[in-house]
């Protein structure tokens, strides 16, 4: 899957939408037909431990999607539910213990944590070979200098999605929007080493829209809903939208929209992902890739 393709979706003006729901369910069956086979040759199960601290109903839910979708791939999951008065040594504690079991691959602690806990210290005591979020400073350090190593699941996603709907970036201008260290910095690391011409646009930057006009792939990652506008997009650029937002409708009704103006940036973006239905479900598909593939480094080191 690494090159252009069509869209099953279309909209009148002729933006072509990014399928990330159906490009995760065919990377999904991958995942699962590759877990099979690792079994088959080490007699080992790839184990994903998934941390959540406190009672977040929105955390609560993705988690327990995690976990379903780890056993649909054929992987073991550990689920660990904390109480939100967990104190910091406490949740170390577990991550060592974590890092000590044989049997378990990758650990991903839910973010964000509650008030009191420090998210730096808990993901840096995660072992950098079990680090499926791709979050801890040997990671990191990893992905900058453009070594192999576990990249943290929602750039990653991005990727795949551009690698397969626009094929060689080389040359390319893309737009980071955002510069958070779990979307925007690893997402613009990538992209340089697909060959674009990067610019990061962050809180400081004085003409986002600017700078948006010019470029040919767009990726947004803010938090703030419906932030793009339509007339921000060059005629047929690629845009990625990472946010997710919930809004209430005057008939009270809710739904869910990202942090670009969809009605408006559809008539001029070439290609775009829906929210809901685009880069959501590829995190969870990229974790269970960084799983599996944290599972074959840790087999490999031991068998070396």
């Amino acid at each position: 899957m690494t090159g252009p393709a069509r869209s099953e979706t279309q909209e009148p003006s002729g933006a072509r939408l990014i399928d990330g729901k159906g490009f995760a369910s065919r990377l999904t069956q991958d995942i699962a037909a590759d877990v099979q086979a690792f079994y088959d040759r080490h007699h080992i199960t790839p184990g994903l431990a998934v941390v959540l601290v406190g009672n977040d109903p929105a955390s609560e839910v993705y988690v327990r999607n995690k976990a379903l979708q780890t056993h649909r791939a054929g992987m073991r999951s550990f689920m660990h539910m904390l109480p939100a008065t967990t104190s910091q040594e406490e949740l170390l504690g577990l991550v060592a213990r974590l890092n000590a079991d044989p049997e378990i691959h990758g650990i991903l602690v839910q973010l964000p944590l509650p008030a009191g806990l420090d998210p730096v210290a808990v993901t840096n005591a995660i072992a950098p070979e079990k680090d499926v979020d791709g979050l801890g400073v040997v990671n990191a350090g990893r992905l900058a200098l453009g070594l192999p190593g576990l990249v943290p699941c929602t750039p990653l996603g991005c990727l795949l999605l551009l690698r397969h709907y626009v094929g060689d970036m080389r040359g390319k201008d893309a737009l980071v929007i955002g510069a958070s260290h779990l979307v925007g910095r690893p997402m613009a690391e990538l992209l340089l080493q697909e060959g674009c011409t990067v610019t990061v646009a962050h809180i400081d930057t004085r003409d986002t829209a600017a700078l948006a006009r010019r470029a040919d792939i767009v990726v947004v990652a803010t938090g703030v809903r419906e932030l793009v506008r339509g007339d921000w997009i060059k005629p047929g650029a690629t845009v990625i939208d990472v946010g997710i937002s919930r809004v209430t409708l005057p008939s009270g009704k809710t739904r869910l929209v990202g942090d670009v103006k969809f009605d408006e940036v559809v008539r001029h973006a070439g290609m775009i992902t829906p929210v809901p239905g685009g880069v959501g479900p590829m995190t969870i598909a990229c974790l269970l890739r960084n799983t599996l593939d944290a599972a074959r480094m840790i087999v490999e080191a031991r068998a070396g």
